[in-house]
């Protein structure tokens, strides 16, 4: 295990987000494939991470794909990375997966990451992986619904900031 020391004055780096990212003209295209499962918290992330996009990339198209529920995000999302016409510059996937008394939340977690992390790898597509696993509806609220802690908010900047860094090492 990793153990990182501090020296005399020194403090441990906190937890915190990127700065909010600066407004863009650029006209790329976003999109955002989110689960209907969970819909209060889902809904929640789908209009702060539009509201994010509308405000810092004015000139953008955002493109919303729905999908009954979590699992259902990665194939979806492969598709439009394979598109030839109309093809995303950044994608964003949003769900909310509670806990339950079964590892079936887990496993359903699990798959989606992986296969996110392929698709972008694969197609050279930043995927904003968004699908939030928690232990129950407060932690989901507290990540959904309000400015402190908002997944959407933070699932839009980064996916701008993805492609700046693209633009940067892509020909």
């Amino acid at each position: 295990m990793l153990k990182m020391t501090f020296g005399s004055g020194e403090k441990e780096p906190q937890k915190s987000a990127p700065s909010t990212p600066e407004e863009s003209n650029s006209d790329a295209r976003i999109a955002i494939v989110a689960s209907r499962y969970n819909s209060d918290f889902t809904d929640a992330l789908v209009k702060s991470s539009t509201e994010t996009l509308a405000k810092l990339l004015p000139n953008a198209t955002i493109d919303l794909h729905r999908v009954p529920g979590a699992f259902e995000i990665p194939v979806v999302i492969e598709s439009l990375c394979r598109k030839t016409s109309n093809r995303p510059n950044a994608v964003i996937a949003l769900g909310v997966i509670i806990r339950g008394s079964t590892a079936h939340a887990d496993l359903i977690a699990e798959s989606i990451t992986h296969s996110l992390a392929a698709s972008a790898r694969e197609n050279l597509i930043p995927v904003i992986h968004e699908v939030l696993l928690v232990e129950n509806a407060e932690q989901a609220q507290v990540r959904t619904i309000g400015d402190e802690l908002n997944r959407g908010r933070e699932a839009a900047e980064a996916a701008i900031e993805m492609l700046k860094a693209m633009a940067g090492v892509t020909d």
